[in-house]
C-alpha cells in the first residue's frame, strides 16, 4: 500500500544522513498523510491525503 497523496501525488523524498564527521548514510522523509472520509461523487470514501491538501481545502470532509 502506498503512502502518497491521492490528491496531488506527494510522497516519500530520499536523501542522505550526514554525521559529524560528514559519512554519509541513505535515509528517507516521509510526508504528513493522513486518512480522511470524504464524500466523492455522491457517496463517503476513504482516501490518503496530505495536510497541505487538507488545509488548503482542496477536499471536502465528510461529517
Amino acid at each position: 500500500m502506498s503512502n502518497k497523496c491521492e490528491i496531488c501525488g506527494k510522497g516519500q523524498t530520499s536523501g542522505n544522513n550526514v554525521s559529524h564527521s560528514n559519512r554519509h548514510t541513505r535515509r528517507k522523509w516521509d510526508a504528513n498523510i493522513q486518512t480522511v472520509k470524504v464524500i466523492e461523487g455522491g457517496t463517503p470514501k476513504h482516501i490518503k491525503v496530505c495536510t497541505k491538501c487538507l488545509r488548503a481545502g482542496k477536499v471536502t470532509k465528510a461529517v
